[in-house]
């Protein structure tokens, strides 16, 4: 039997009174971002969509999946914010510099849409339908933030 690696995430230097596991498509989904800068989706058999991050259950059809897909790190804003206030980051526990965007990314040959973080702080620059890409940290560890942010596409 092959043996599986857990992937665990820490708070940093502030206590947090839980723990819990990401499960097995999780850890694919990070895994690959942490080795190859690679985002995957899960494809449902029944509707055909498909989801970022993964999940083992279609939330439509209520079908199990298991159709892993490679998607490009490019996709379509949907939404956006900048934040003004700051707060203390749970992955860091160090307070997070303001101002910040945080958006929702459709990858291309996604349906769902991914919540991150982008590299563009004024909200004038930032469009809803803007083209963005996945920046990648330099130093992966198996999180979500091995994406560091999206950064917008120039026309």
């Amino acid at each position: 039997m092959e043996k599986k690696e857990l992937l665990t995430i820490s708070s940093g230097e502030k206590a947090q009174p839980f723990q819990w596991s990401v499960g097995r498509y999780g850890s694919k989904f990070l895994a690959e971002l942490r080795d190859h800068k690679r985002i995957l989706g899960i494809k449902c058999s029944s509707c055909g969509w498909v989801y970022v991050p993964p999940r083992r259950v279609c939330g439509k059809c209520f079908v199990e999946m298991s159709e892993w897909v490679e998607l490009p790190p490019k996709g379509t804003l949907t939404a956006f914010t900048v934040l003004m206030f700051s707060f203390v980051d749970p992955d860091t526990g160090k307070e997070r510099p303001v101002p910040y965007g945080y958006g929702y990314i459709k990858f291309d040959g996604a349906d769902s849409s991914f919540p991150h973080f982008l590299e563009e702080t004024d909200y004038k620059k930032i469009k809803i339908g803007a083209r963005v890409e996945a920046v990648f940290e330099e130093k992966r560890r198996g999180h979500l933030l091995d994406i560091k942010h999206f950064r917008i596409i120039p026309k």
